[in-house]
């Protein structure tokens, strides 16, 4: 058996055939099939090894570990015989052959049959089984920390409303709604509780104390937290617009995942200092619709929930691979110096925390910054840090127009040069699109300047700052659809993408439960990656296709016209 099992080239191609015949078999444990609602799916499962996707594997690991699961790995022709016989399996016979072992009536013959047998069943088939799931959950795991990392980036470059005074509203019924208004720039100017649900019922209060927060502040925006007693805040917001179209108030559900997580962390208590941990949330709420990625830079990524199985992946590559999304989701916008927090800053490439809380520390007490050098005055901040960090700090209304834009003060000469040459001030060469078009950028390529770098500049200079986030946008949930209840069958409704998974989308559309679009409806034609079609914070369309009211389960398609047939 020893001998068998240590022979390099019989195993390699023991593996192989494992990998492509090897079908992976769930069961549910017998004491728990009967009170087991999560794994039903996972029952009585099989399916080859080598296909079974990413959100599956996880799913299937998860429900061994929790024994609610036995999991099995067999040759697919042991699942398709129905008797147990006394024949080599096809592994067993690739032993057989290597070593010239077969029944010649020989009296050591049928001994040396077993020992084949023995061989592959107690050692070699332990030891593959042993690494094929080793393998499914690395492979399962890569693809989930990709998804995250796709639907993190789609979260964090969603458009933003813009710098428009907020209400932010953090929904409960018992505990009132926490109230917070927010300047243009996400300073906190009023906080309140009202209570307009059960047990209270203070409709008219609510409605007059909001009315009144609204016309003090002159407030454009209500942003509202899609958790519990979501519909009922947002009719009190619909209401107040209402009967109130002279405030010119428009109302949005804004997904408040981890906003709890922000309240209670070090960071919010340093920001709000004087506000109590519950209306913190309806802080974050509010500045998250100004500007997403500001916000949701506070908060831990993993707690913003757009992963599958985050929990059964390692922790440390996921970490990794987040923070290196938003780095680069970050450093993609530029940041504005002047009114960025040290959270966001800190994803600056270059700048540490400690870097990133001297330049706010030096901000508040010296002033706004008025050009980018005056950043080396930050204490920490070396011409090195400043050379990385640079390109990617923004200063608006500055002394020189060119900080406000994605060109690095070491492309300044390289500007000043083809100022020169069409006599215009940077004022007059910014946005300017008929004499930029005209530049030949081959006559400012050299060595210094490739000639990539030069049509980049010129680029910039046409849009200088400009946001790569798309129009802002938000979806309108229908009137009198509330609850799972409310759906049937056909009903067209508009609702917010939540998440993205191997397998299809989430989509929010306003029953405080997501319905799913299996990969196979979210378009008429063949869908391989479903983040081809849809990404999280886009709006779309979709078809109720079934209610599963006991499963807490929505099938829907985006296929409209074809009767919506779907499958979960």
């Amino acid at each position: 058996m020893e001998r068998f099992a240590e022979q390099a080239p019989l195993l390699q191609a023991l593996r192989e055939y494992l990998r492509m015949h090897g079908i992976l078999t769930a069961k549910a444990a017998k004491d728990k099939k009967d009170s087991d609602n999560k794994f039903t799916d996972y029952h009585d499962y099989s399916e080859a090894i080598s296909k079974i996707p990413s959100h599956r594997a996880l799913a299937l690991l998860r429900g061994e570990r929790e024994a609610v699961l036995k999991l099995k790995l067999h040759l697919d022709s042991e699942i398709e015989e129905k008797t147990r016989t006394t024949a080599l399996n096809p592994c067993e016979l690739l032993i057989a052959r290597q070593f010239s072992i077969h029944d010649q009536k020989r009296p050591a013959d049928a001994w040396l049959i077993d020992t084949v047998r023995a061989s592959w069943r107690t050692k070699i088939f332990a030891h593959l089984e042993t690494e094929f799931m080793s393998s499914l959950q690395e492979r399962a795991e890569t693809e989930a920390i990709q998804v995250f990392a796709q639907n993190l980036k789609a979260l964090l470059l969603a458009p933003p409303a813009g710098p428009r005074v907020t209400i932010g509203l953090d929904p409960g019924l018992r505990t009132g709604v926490k109230v917070a208004v927010v300047d243009a720039t996400g300073k906190v100017l009023a906080t309140t509780t009202i209570y307009p649900h059960p047990p209270k019922n203070d409709w008219d209060s609510a409605l007059q104390t909001l009315k009144q927060l609204a016309e003090q502040h002159q407030a454009t925006l209500i942003a509202i937290g899609n958790g519990t007693a979501s519909r009922e805040t947002d009719h009190l917001a619909k209401d107040l617009i209402k009967k109130y179209p002279q405030l010119k108030l428009t109302s949005i559900m804004v997904s408040e995942a981890g906003a709890s997580v922000y309240s209670a962390s070090e960071l919010a208590s340093e920001e709000l200092p004087d506000l109590d941990v519950s209306l913190r949330g309806a802080v974050s709420i509010a500045r998250r619709l100004q500007d997403p990625l500001a916000e949701l830079v506070k908060i831990d990524p993993k707690s913003i929930g757009v992963g599958q199985y985050q929990h059964d992946v390692d922790q440390n590559k996921l970490a990794h691979s987040l923070d290196s999304v938003v780095e680069d989701s970050v450093n993609a916008i530029g940041v504005d110096v002047n009114t960025a927090s040290p959270a966001l800053l800190r994803y600056v490439a270059g700048l540490s925390s400690k870097i990133a809380h001297n330049i706010v520390t030096l901000r508040n007490t010296k002033g706004r910054f008025v050009k980018r050098t005056d950043l080396l005055k930050v204490p920490s901040l070396g011409e090195k840090t400043f050379e990385q960090a640079a390109g990617f700090l923004r200063i608006a209304n500055g002394t020189n127009p060119l900080d406000a834009s994605a060109v690095h003060p070491e492309s300044y000469p390289l500007v000043e040069q083809i100022l020169r040459d069409v006599s215009l001030d940077v004022s007059g060469l910014i946005g300017n699109q008929p004499v930029l078009k005209s530049i030949r950028p081959e006559k400012y390529a050299n060595a210094q300047f490739g000639l990539l770098t030069v049509k980049d500049i010129l680029h910039e200079l046409e849009k200088p700052g400009r946001d790569p986030r798309s129009t802002f946008k938000t979806a309108t949930f229908k009137e009198g659809i509330e609850t799972m209840k409310d759906l049937h069958p056909g009903m067209v409704l508009e609702g917010v993408v939540t998440n993205v998974a191997a397998f299809g989308a989430f989509i929010d559309i306003g029953v405080h439960q997501d319905g799913l679009v299996h990969i196979s409806a979210l378009a008429d034609k063949f869908v391989k990656d479903p983040h081809t079609v849809v990404k999280v914070g886009q709006v779309v369309t979709v078809k109720v296709v079934e209610v599963d009211e006991k499963r807490k389960r929505i099938a829907l398609t985006m296929r409209l016209s074809d009767g919506g047939t779907a499958r979960h």
